[in-house]
């Protein structure tokens, strides 16, 4: 197994809370689930059949953290990505007026923060690791004491090319999840 600094198993927990201002959802999944429980992630899950992805995405946000958006919240999509465990994520964005109230499904989500898109645009940001394992290097961004890795940290790190920096055309397919998250 690749020995990638700042894995999961050191995270504190710690992440940036903002009151107010442009933020984003993230989610420490709950570590009974049964593949890549107690991982980062953002909300999202499989789509149902005859669902698209922007229906998956306003479905599993309401299934894990309790909010309600309707179709007018989404924004569009950022590029597929595909995990060394057999998934396709199809990234949507969605964006909400108000400060959202959380109810948080525990079978699904052990903790959710909201996190100031400042984090991640930190001058620390982001980080390439080469390990071992692959010839693509790992990639990690640092938020609050954390560092997050694909795919979440792929999903977010072209979030913040596009939506933040403005560099469309930045693609992460090529960034490496690490190994603990091949399973």
């Amino acid at each position: 197994m690749g020995d990638v600094p700042g894995d999961v198993t050191g995270f504190d927990g710690s992440v940036s809370r903002v009151a107010g201002g442009a933020a984003f959802l993230m989610c420490r999944r709950a570590a009974t689930l049964r593949g890549h429980g107690g991982q980062w992630a953002l909300p999202g899950g499989r789509v149902d059949p005859g669902e698209s992805a922007e229906e998956t995405a306003l479905r599993e946000l309401h299934e894990e953290l309790g909010c309600v958006l309707g179709a007018d919240a989404v924004l569009g999509r950022l590029d597929d990505y595909v995990t060394r465990s057999g998934y396709v994520i199809t990234p949507v964005v969605l964006w909400a007026d108000a400060q959202l109230e959380l109810q948080l499904n525990p079978a699904e989500v052990a903790h959710a923060y909201r996190i100031g898109l400042h984090e991640l645009q930190r001058p620390d940001s982001p980080r390439f690791v080469d390990i071992p394992e692959s010839d693509r290097p790992v990639v990690q961004l640092p938020i609050g004491r954390n560092l997050i890795h694909a795919p979440t940290g792929a999903v977010l790190l072209q979030f913040r090319w596009v939506a933040l920096d403005g560099r469309h055309g930045e693609r992460v397919h090529d960034f490496e999840q690490p190994v603990f998250a091949w399973k």
